[in-house]
């Protein structure tokens, strides 16, 4: 597989990238690359004697977007820390199915994550195991002619599948999300992506904030974001 990853920023200290879709941050499969992979190999086809690639966040294998990675332990430990407690903020764009009644709101529910299918769903407060999941949504625009809205998703909790579950248990599923929409007729990738992320530099102090805009299947194939005006979206206020 030659997958070539766009680097966004990098320095000594950390680096700043796309995830395209489909490629997992992390897998277990000998055969299948995965982004921690990917940017050793590009480390190494630049010569550079540090390897090292550090987690700190993470995006669903469908799900494309800006990602940070740190490139020492010491990066690393901070920028786990942003994220762990909230301080990394996180925006996303989703394309879901319908449109929601108000423009704008919270969605807040309690999570139960099962680790045997790899799934979350809501269940009742109290249920044991489960985390609490809130976020905030707003409808930038609509296609009526798709049904289907473009909402920018701020989280303010950070749990597994959160978007993709809470957004379904809403009544707004995304387009493409063969997991939790079984019934979706899109064909694409996931609507899903990570448009922006800000943290503090974990050595300087330094505020630093990077995006991006989506270019998966499911946006190119029926919502491209930066036509969408011009191909009938109809703006939301």
């Amino acid at each position: 597989m030659n997958q070539k990853i766009e680097i966004i920023y990098e320095d000594q200290d950390l680096l700043v990238c796309r995830k395209p879709p489909g490629i997992p941050v992390q897998t277990a499969k000998l055969a299948q690359l995965d982004m921690e992979s990917l940017l050793r190999n590009y480390f190494m086809e630049k010569g550079e004697e540090n390897l090292q690639v550090f987690v700190v966040h993470r995006l669903d294998q469908p799900v494309e977007g800006v990602m940070v990675f740190a490139r020492n332990q010491r990066a690393a430990a901070e920028l786990s820390r942003q994220s762990r407690e909230r301080q990394m903020d996180k925006t996303y764009l989703a394309l879901v199915e319908g449109i929601f009644t108000e423009p704008f709101g919270v969605l807040e529910n309690y999570l139960l994550h099962d680790r045997k299918t790899n799934s979350s769903r809501v269940v009742t407060q109290g249920t044991p195991g489960a985390k609490h999941a809130k976020l905030t949504y707003e409808t930038e625009n609509v296609y009526k002619g798709q049904d289907i809205s473009l909402v920018r998703v701020q989280l303010l909790t950070g749990r597994h599948h959160q978007i993709r579950v809470q957004m379904a248990y809403a009544g707004h599923p995304l387009a493409g999300d063969r997991k939790y929409n079984a019934g979706s007729y899109r064909e694409a990738s996931i609507g899903l992506c990570a448009v922006k992320i800000a943290f503090v530099h974990p050595i300087t102090g330094e505020s630093m904030e990077f995006a991006v805009e989506p270019q998966g299947q499911a946006f190119q194939s029926f919502l491209l974001v930066s036509e969408a005006i011009s191909k009938g979206l109809e703006t939301r206020i």
